[in-house]
């Protein structure tokens, strides 16, 4: 992933580091009394996991959530001091967690045993499956297993993760219920809980504890009915343009042909660079001010637009997420046309689009 301050010389996502505070500040609004723990795991969703962290350091967060060792590590060399909580570590990476001082949320009795043995007295947080079905001690059977470890000084956490918020809100209060049983098994409860995450801490507010951990609506997509400011615009430069007469086909499979004379505009972004092959003829791109449709295939490296009545210029930025005039495309824009979720979008995002912070 190459950062710098300047836009690329072919296609780039500009960050607005300001956005992303405000985002995390909304948050901190609907939750008095509750610090955050920003998930930037996915190098921060595509947006670069060390300027997004730093910028986040302005709101006192907890600490971070990343997904694996390696990217904490990455964040302790890049000198965050905060705790930095591994979700998920594979058991033989636990001695990499200790070694970077990283803390695990661990999945399992054995897991808990090796990192006692590991790094005895050093803080780690457990998770519980109320119903995920994907990491975790079974809420069913917890409190018989956490009696080998909740009593040890280091038990720090405890937490879990909704599967459907937004698509089946009833198994939010089930789910928390039998978090809530899981608890209740523990002689002390725990310094830090944690279940609330962006699709949840809007609509259950009961569910908001100690930690809070945002993710999406950190970088701009939308979580229930909070509504973030835009974090991220993405543009590719045109790179050529040539004009079609009535019937000429354009890219793979030959799935466009113009209706009429018409000038197609080559841009410099492809699904080498997280531009879906789904949005082959569906999607858009703005330039000059004007929406114009993906012509054909989405290639490796690059995506043909249309415009029946104007040649863009050699080297314009067309945008693909964002502002132009008085038009715009947002994350959730291009993720439906995809048929994905702007999760996905983001991650996807390839290590040849130039990072811009501003």
């Amino acid at each position: 992933m190459r950062e710098q301050t300047t836009p690329g010389d072919r296609t780039w996502i500009e960050v607005d580091l300001e956005a992303l505070v405000a985002n995390a500040r909304t948050v901190l609004e609907r939750v008095p009394g509750s610090r955050l723990l920003p998930i930037v795991k996915a190098d921060a969703y595509g947006l670069g996991a060390v300027s997004v962290a730093r910028a986040l350091e302005r709101v006192d967060p907890w600490g971070f959530a990343v997904a694996t060792a390696h990217e904490g590590r990455e964040l302790r060399e890049a000198g965050l001091t905060r705790p930095i909580l591994v979700l998920g570590p594979r058991s033989g990476a636990l001695d990499e967690v200790a070694k970077h001082g990283l803390t695990p949320a661990l999945g399992s009795v054995e897991q808990v045993g090796e990192w006692l043995a590991l790094a005895p007295g050093r803080p780690f947080h457990v998770e519980v499956d109320t119903g995920m079905g994907r990491w975790g001690l079974s809420w069913r059977t917890f409190g018989a297993e956490a009696a080998r470890f909740r009593d040890e000084p280091g038990f720090e956490g405890l937490f879990t993760h909704f599967h459907s918020p937004g698509e089946a809100p009833a198994s939010v209060k089930e789910q928390w219920e039998r978090f809530q049983g899981a608890l209740a098994s523990l002689p002390r409860r725990p310094r830090l809980v944690h279940a609330a995450s962006s699709a949840s801490l809007a609509a259950f507010p009961e569910t908001v504890a100690d930690l809070v951990r945002p993710g999406i609506f950190l970088y701009g997509g939308r979580s229930g009915s909070l509504r973030p400011r835009r974090v991220v615009e993405w543009r590719a430069r045109v790179l050529a343009t040539r004009w079609l007469e009535a019937g000429e086909t354009v890219s793979y499979g030959a799935t466009w042909r113009a209706g009429g004379r018409t000038c197609v505009a080559t841009v410099a972004a492809g699904y080498a660079d997280g531009l879906p092959r789904s949005l082959s003829n569906v999607g858009a791109a703005l330039i000059g001010g004007r929406r114009l449709p993906i012509a054909g295939r989405v290639t490796m490296d690059f995506t043909m637009v249309a415009s029946p009545d104007w040649a863009p210029a050699v080297g314009a930025a067309a945008t693909l997420i964002g502002s132009d005039g008085a038009e715009s495309i947002e994350l959730e824009d291009v993720a439906a046309a995809a048929g994905t979720i702007g999760y996905e979008i983001l991650t996807g995002l390839g290590r040849r689009v130039t990072r811009v912070y501003r």
